[in-house]
Parts: C-alpha cells; structure tokens; sequence
C-alpha cells in the first residue's frame, strides 16, 4: 500500500514537470494555455507556473498566470497569494498602470491582510519609479509622496516604512529641484517677481531639504537686483545663521558684503517670518 502511494505521488510530480516542460517547450507557452485555458491544473501548479516565468523575466505572461488563479480559483488562499504577485509581475514588468490598479485591488479586498503594506509600497512604487528628470512634469512626483505618505502612516511598522520616508524625503526634494530650476529661469531672463515666487515656495514648502540654501542665495540676487536691500539682507541673516557651512553661504556674504550690507533680519517682510520660526523658534 506505501508502495502504491508513493508511485502517486511519483506520479504527480511528473504530471506537474510535464505541465511545465510543455508550456516552457515548442509550441507550449502562454499562448497555447490562454487558448486551452488551465482549468484542469490545481492552483498550486498554476502558481509554480506563474513563478517559473517570471524567474526567466517574462512578467507579463507571468501575471496572466496569476491572474488565472484568481479567476478559476476566486476565494481560494492561492488567490490572495496570486493577487499580489500579479502586481509585483506587472511592477517589476514596468508595466505600472496594471500594477497600480491590481496593487489596488488587492486593498480593496484584503485591507487588513499581512501583505496589505507591500501592496501600498507598491501602489506607491507604480508613481514613484516613474518619476523622471527635473525638467517634467512633476504630478507623477505628487501622486508618489501621497501614497509613499499612505505607507508610513497607516503601516509604520511595516518593513516598507522606512524605504517609504527614504523616498519620500527623495521625492520631495525632487519637487524642491523643479521649483528651483524654475526659479533660476525667470532669474536669468530678469523676471525677478517670478523668480522670488519660485524661491520663496523652497524657502517656505521645502525648507528641509538640500535647496534651501540656494534658493537664500537667489533670493538675495533677486533682491538687490529690485533694490530691495532689507529682504536681501533678511535672506542673507537666515542664510548665515542656518547654513554657515554651506557653499552658498560664503557667496552670499560676498555679495552682500560687496554692496557695503550686512546680514541683518529686518521686520516687515515675509523672510522676517522665517527669522522667527527658524532661529528664534516663535512659531506662534
């Protein structure tokens, strides 16, 4: 009786290498199978399928795999296992919309779920791994520091929490670098309003990150070249008391100090604000 059994299993495990063999073989694949479809296969053999694809990078026959348990096998534990592998297959496929929208689905229907946190980092992947150069459009970076947001706050136990702040501080100083790029543009053409609008956003909005101390020194350009000495002079106070170790620290000295100014706050402008909150701690 052991013998017989264990020429099942014997059996079985032929069954599943055959299953395997064909479809990885000439004429086999996903095409054949998405033809036939896979409803005679259990949805352990269908996963092994599914991983064996996507181990040899081929991502999107992969999440159709996936995709099958879920179809053929609705509230099984292999369905919600599959779910958020067929997220992952598109992620890792670069193909984020699908990713994003599965990632998604798998919140909507498993909200509570151990694996609910991988499924936000990935929601929040999907934006984040797009973020491209400077120059673009930045809504994309938007969307990431949201759900990157959404991954801190509601799983800050996770072990995704922490590589969600890492590239939540990266991408918002990738919006710090866009209103800065910006900036100096309108500087360079003379359009100094435009300019301090574009400073003055780093200076209140993205003041943690590395672009402060640049937009200060900008802002002490566009200044003087208004004539508006007290704002330039304020701006080179808050420069010299926050960022003394800072290249642009030393440049706005120069150029202060080359027009007989000092760098001394003065009241009555919104930079004075920025006196009191950031060296004197009067936030109120």
């Amino acid at each position: 009786m052991t013998g017989s059994r264990t020429v099942v299993k014997r059996l079985g495990a032929v069954i599943v290498f055959l299953f395997l063999a064909s479809c990885s073989g000439i004429g086999g694949g996903p095409a054949a199978d998405r033809t036939k479809g896979l409803d005679g296969f259990t949805p352990e053999q269908i996963y092994q399928r599914a991983e064996f694809e996507l181990n040899r990078g081929r991502t999107d026959d992969a999440a159709w795999y996936f995709s099958e348990i879920e179809r053929l096998y609705p509230y099984s534990s292999w369905a919600k296992r599959a779910l958020i592998m067929q997220a992952f297959s598109y992620h890792k496929g670069q193909d984020y919309e699908n990713s994003r929208s599965t990632a998604q689905r798998y919140l909507d229907f498993y909200p509570t779920d151990e694996d609910a946190a991988y499924a936000q980092y990935l929601l929040a992947l999907s934006y984040y791994d797009q973020i491209d150069e400077v120059g673009r459009d930045q809504g994309l970076t938007f969307q990431a520091l949201q759900e990157l947001r959404k991954v801190i706050e509601v799983y800050p136990d996770s072990e995704y929490a922490t590589s969600a702040m890492l590239k939540f501080d990266l991408a918002f100083d990738h919006l710090a670098a866009k209103e800065m790029e910006v900036g100096r543009y309108y500087l360079r053409r003379k359009n100094y309003a435009a300019a301090i609008k574009r400073f003055r956003s780093v200076v209140e909005d993205y003041q943690t990150t590395s672009h402060t101390p640049e937009a200060l020194y900008r802002l002490i350009e566009a200044y003087l070249s208004l004539g508006l000495l007290k704002e330039a002079q304020t701006a080179g106070a808050i420069l010299g008391y926050n960022y003394r170790s800072s290249p642009w620290y030393k440049e706005g000295y120069d150029l202060l100090m080359g027009k007989g100014l000092k760098l001394t706050p003065y009241s009555g402008n919104w930079l004075a604000q920025i006196y009191r909150q950031s060296i004197k701690g009067e936030w109120l």
